[in-house]
């Protein structure tokens, strides 16, 4: 594959998103939600997995421009040839009865023959289908899987077993339009979305979008970036139930030729409170309590079982498969699907949720009714077993360790059980106000380190994390401590290249750990808080730089060839870059 990540934008209907290159490719689409199959597979392979390329024919060139249309998940890319402009807009309606994706060729000028080649591959990019004629539309099936395939003007079409392929010619002024919809392989009737005219798609989902952004609050001088990244975190959300998954995407490696790559189609814990409180302080209570009823139902049962990720719909069954027909990006192998990290023992967790139960009900979004209940047996469960070494916030899959930012975590869980409590007026155990002293005392006593004045990863090492600089914003100490200003000036010892890594490495280098987008975000934030405003201005406007063409960021960012990697677009790195800039704009956030 030719594309950079940096080429791919998003679209997506709440449900599913596609990835679209700039040469006019699909190369990512799993149908019909975010962690299903894909039938678009390219991106991790070649061709012959799956993709749908519309461009003019006989050019192989990534276009001249292309942008969203303002405030909207509308996508325009527009070609200039010697014969003629032409553009295309790409886009998927969040409101359709069926996930589908619509494509509308438009001439500009001039005379472009174009062509639409369209080779679905179901079974993550394995599968070739049936592909036939059906009730006037070009039909693909395989297993329980059905594309419908149909266009709104003049177009002669070869229909093969593995393909369809159109070729057409726009003049100024013309347009003609595709729509692919999903459908469940045993249904025979084509899915009614099919029958909507594209130019009805368009306008509603430019009317969706921008109503959407117009609730956005912030109005500092980055108001576009956020924007962006609110839309793009919108559009990482599986509607139906709140849930927001980390990226689209899965195995986009965060090292060329590596083989840690992993799905990240999920919903993290570990972004629960970063998400609510991104989404309060920009305006959009809806989506927050969406989230917030989204949690609550994922994690409800035994407190022994809290996974450190789940499921678009709350799901506990992630099995890790490896694909092995799939070359991988790049031949970054293996590739992934699910996800080994619910299996993991991550007790930062706990913290998270308890977090987010005692943000929610400070802003005043109604929390269930057994919120007390549920509170009360996470702390309980916690409190027996918080000692215990597990695999930290970065979810490594070595042994397990005390991880500083775990243990920071639990005083987190202690010290908002007790508001929690006190807000609802519940009967709080006196025990809990001695642990969460206790634990304060022990993180700051074996998490800090004297010959680096700073806090570290984890007890008895003295690698540096990232991690630390969230401390202050979780309150467990001021932003003017001398330890937490210390620990600030610490973490250049992390900087590759301008941007961060998440951890200080044994044996770093070229082919070593990649900076962190949302780390160097953390940066740019504790920076302000330690009263460094013109390096805080500097770093954020940085990372802005390294924002695609589109505005969208992936999880790392590689310095040395200058190139994004890891999944993308990366829900924790556009977070970040949203409470960044609320921070570099407001001031710090008060520590919750």
């Amino acid at each position: 594959m030719s594309n950079l990540i940096e080429d791919y934008a998003l679209l997506s209907n709440l449900e599913a998103a596609a990835m679209v290159g700039r040469d006019g490719a699909v190369d990512w689409l799993c149908l019909p939600r975010f962690d299903s199959p894909a039938c678009f597979a390219a991106i991790l392979g070649t061709r012959s997995n799956g993709f749908w390329r519309v461009a003019p024919r006989g050019t192989s060139r990534a276009c001249t421009h292309r942008a969203y249309r303002s405030d909207t998940l509308v996508l325009d890319t527009e070609w200039r040839t010697e014969s003629g402009t032409v553009c295309v807009s790409d886009f998927m309606p969040p409101h359709a009865d069926s996930p589908c994706l619509v494509r509308i060729v438009e001439g500009m000028s001039g005379a472009v023959t174009v062509r639409s080649e369209f080779r679905p591959r179901f079974h993550q990019g394995r599968i070739a289908p049936w592909t036939h004629e059906a009730n006037g539309y070009d039909v693909a099936i395989a297993g329980p899987d059905a594309v419908w395939l149909g266009s709104d003007g003049p177009v002669t079409e070869r229909v093969a077993t593995r393909a369809v392929v159109a070729d057409f010619t726009v003049t100024a002024g013309t347009r003609l339009a595709f729509t692919m919809a999903w459908a469940p392989s045993h249904r025979a009737a084509p899915p009614t979305a099919l029958s909507v005219p594209a130019e009805t798609y368009r306008k509603e989902a430019i009317d969706f979008w921008r109503r959407w952004a117009a609730t956005c609050c912030y109005q500092g001088m980055w108001r576009d970036a956020v924007v962006r990244s609110l839309i793009t975190l919108k559009a990482l959300t599986y509607a139906p139930t709140g849930g927001i998954v980390a990226a689209p995407t899965t195995s986009l490696p965060d090292r060329i030729g590596g083989s840690l790559n992993y799905d990240h189609r999920y919903c993290w814990l570990r972004d629960s409170t970063l998400t609510l409180s991104c989404l309060l302080r920009s305006g959009y209570r809806d989506e927050a309590a969406a989230w917030l009823g989204w949690l609550v139902r994922a994690v409800a049962g035994d407190p022994a079982h809290l996974q450190t990720v789940y499921g678009v719909a709350g799901q506990r069954l992630l099995p890790e498969t490896e694909a092995p027909w799939l070359p991988g990006y790049e031949g970054s192998r293996p590739v992934r699907f699910g996800n080994a990290a619910m299996g993991q023992r991550q007790l930062d967790v706990y913290g998270e949720v308890l977090d987010t139960l005692w943000l929610s009900l400070r802003s005043g979004i109604e929390v269930p009714p057994h919120v007390w209940s549920l509170a009360k047996s996470l702390m309980e469960y916690l409190q027996e077993h918080w000692q215990e070494p597990d695999q930290g916030l970065w979810q490594e899959r070595g042994p397990a360790r005390q991880f500083v930012h775990s243990k920071v975590m639990t005083w987190v869980a202690a010290d908002r059980v007790l508001r929690l409590g006190a807000l609802l007026g519940a009967d709080v155990p006196a025990f809990w106000y001695s642990l969460r002293d206790e634990v304060r005392r022990q993180v700051f006593r074996r998490g800090w380190d004297c010959r680096r004045h700073s806090f570290v990863q984890a007890y008895g090492s003295s690698r540096l994390d990232a991690s630390a600089l969230l401390m202050p914003t979780l309150g467990i100490l001021p932003a003017a401590d001398g330890r937490v200003r210390d620990t600030v000036r610490a973490m250049s010892a992390l900087e590759r290249g301008g941007y961060l890594l998440r951890f200080q490495e044994k044996h770093s280098g070229r082919d070593g750990e990649k900076p962190s987008v949302a780390c160097s975000l953390w940066y740019a934030e504790a920076l302000e808080s330690a009263g460094q405003q013109d390096r805080a201005r500097a770093l954020l406007e940085q990372v802005l730089s390294i924002r695609n063409d589109v505005g969208l960021l992936s999880e790392r960012w590689d310095p040395d060839d200058g190139r994004q990697l890891g999944n993308a677009p990366e829900a924790l790195s556009h977070l970040a870059l949203v409470q960044a800039a609320h921070a570099l704009t407001e001031g710090p956030r008060s520590p919750r």
